[in-house]
């Protein structure tokens, strides 16, 4: 099956309030048109050792307390029901159910000290992947807008787009889904992954993969490869469109986009053309089909990642970056309370998010490594808050965004090494703290883009695409 979508219309630079219609209900083409429009900036080529970031936002808040910054001899209502265990790394100790990563802790870095004041779950997955704090206050409001701080992807994408003109396949990806798709039945649209006021030309190409009924959690159980189809987010046509029905298709486009312009006045006649081109460039494109298709990668290499929704879509990250693209996300959603956000008790938490958590980045970590791509390579692996110290009586734990932890790997990060301490209770930072600036400012300079880079926004007011932030270089080696 080849469906070919993009993003949703509120995320769009607006041309009207009509444009992008999709024809016939599945669309004339299958497929809604995607971004093509032009950026202004060339990208930088000072300091970076990363060509490519893979970024795993585990959604809901994992906590410190229960991966990477144990506190055993904390009482027990603080210090949860896990035991820590032994890693590589000289004074770390880690969850007994992160194995594979205690392993192989030589590694990658734990950033022990992340923090900001944004304790909330939209507002804190804006700041974690711009670098800036969401305008819409704390219990504002739950969904992406226009107005939205672009993400670390989309500045790449925009960047890149300049330098190197719309490829077939984009330079930033989300994959299995966009955040909030399988939250809910699908009532969020959580903010951050897209490029805000930057346009809708920057925003990710988005795959989606299903589940099977609204308690259904793909992300950590079997499944299969009729389920792994990894298509292009949007809406799929009924059945199955082969290429030569979607070229056969163009004609039946262009007519109807001629009368469309007409009726709409439309006052960039260019731009639907540009749009439809970058869609059918996609849709044809034998370098998006193949990496998108899952099944080329040996079962051997398929199992060590783990069947699993979360370990299949970290192994597509992998192949994605090994395509072209330069910045792709990987989110662990939330799926109607069965999430990193475990206000109720830890059985999930033992028995299905950290399994298969560790499961996947360390085949991700030993993957880019035996490929040559590890040292090329920023892994970036965290939530967009930690939990509350104390525990409450069913088991789990609240919202605590004053201190979280990370894991960074590859592109030259010094790994077997621990950055930051928190106090005993893990609570707060004790030096070191690190913000969702510092963090950008980090992730930028790895890629080579200088942090204080200005980019005009929405009123054409010169931007830097971090403010305030530092990027955390003794991390490096």
């Amino acid at each position: 099956m080849l469906t070919i979508l993009d993003r949703a219309g509120r995320m769009c630079e607006p041309v009207s309030r009509r444009e992008l219609l999709q024809a016939g209900g599945a669309g004339l083409l299958g497929l809604s048109l995607p971004r093509v429009l032009a950026a202004e900036n060339n990208l930088p080529a000072h300091r970076g050792r990363a060509r490519s970031v893979i970024f795993l936002f585990l959604f809901g808040g994992p906590s410190q307390l229960e991966t990477f910054d144990m506190k055993p001899r904390a009482p027990s209502t603080i210090r949860g029901p896990f035991q820590p265990i032994a890693s590589r790394t000289p004074g770390l100790m880690i969850c007994e159910h992160l194995p594979h990563l205690a392993r192989m802790s030589d590694k990658f870095c734990v950033l022990r000290t992340l923090t900001h004041t944004f304790n909330d779950h939209s507002g804190g997955g804006h700041y974690i992947q711009t670098g800036k704090r969401w305008h819409i206050p704390i219990g504002g409001g739950f969904d992406a807008t226009p107005s939205d701080w672009p993400s670390m992807g989309s500045v790449v994408e925009f960047l890149n787009q300049r330098r190197h003109g719309p490829g077939s396949l984009p330079r930033y990806a989300v994959v299995p889904n966009y955040l909030g798709r399988l939250e809910q039945a699908g009532q969020y649209r959580r903010p951050g992954e897209y490029a805000g006021w930057l346009g809708r030309a920057c925003n990710p190409l988005t795959t989606t993969v299903n589940k099977r009924n609204l308690q259904d959690n793909p992300y950590w159980r079997p499944c299969s490869d009729e389920e792994l189809t990894f298509q292009i987010e949007g809406s799929a046509p009924p059945s199955e469109v082969t290429l030569d029905r979607v070229r056969n298709r163009q004609s039946l486009l262009e007519q109807f986009d001629s009368e469309r312009r007409l009726l709409d006045g439309m006052r960039r006649p260019g731009e639907l053309d540009r749009f439809r081109q970058r869609a059918l460039a996609l849709v044809t494109s034998q370098q998006t089909r193949r990496a998108l298709d899952i099944r080329r990668e040996p079962d051997r290499i398929r199992n060590s990642y783990g069947r699993h929704l979360f370990g299949q879509a970290t192994l597509m990250a992998r192949r994605l970056i090994e395509a072209g693209v330069r910045f792709v996300t990987v989110h662990y959603e939330a799926i109607d309370g069965y999430s990193w956000d475990s206000h109720l008790h830890s059985h999930d938490v033992k028995n299905h998010l950290l399994p298969t958590f560790d499961q996947a980045l360390a085949a991700l970590l030993t993957d880019l490594d035996q490929r040559g791509l590890l040292s090329e390579t920023l892994v970036v692996a965290l939530g967009e808050m930690g939990r509350t110290p104390m525990g409450n009586p069913q088991g789990g734990r609240g919202h605590w965004s004053t201190l979280f932890p990370a894991v960074l790997a590859g592109a030259g990060i010094r790994g077997g090494t621990v950055y930051g301490a928190s106090d005993k209770d893990a609570a707060y930072p004790v030096d070191h703290p690190t913000t969702p600036e510092d963090l950008a400012a980090t992730i930028y300079d790895a890629l080579g883009i200088d942090p204080e880079m200005r980019l005009q926004d929405a009123l054409g007011r010169p931007v830097p695409v971090v403010e305030g932030g530092r990027a955390v270089r003794a991390i490096f080696g």
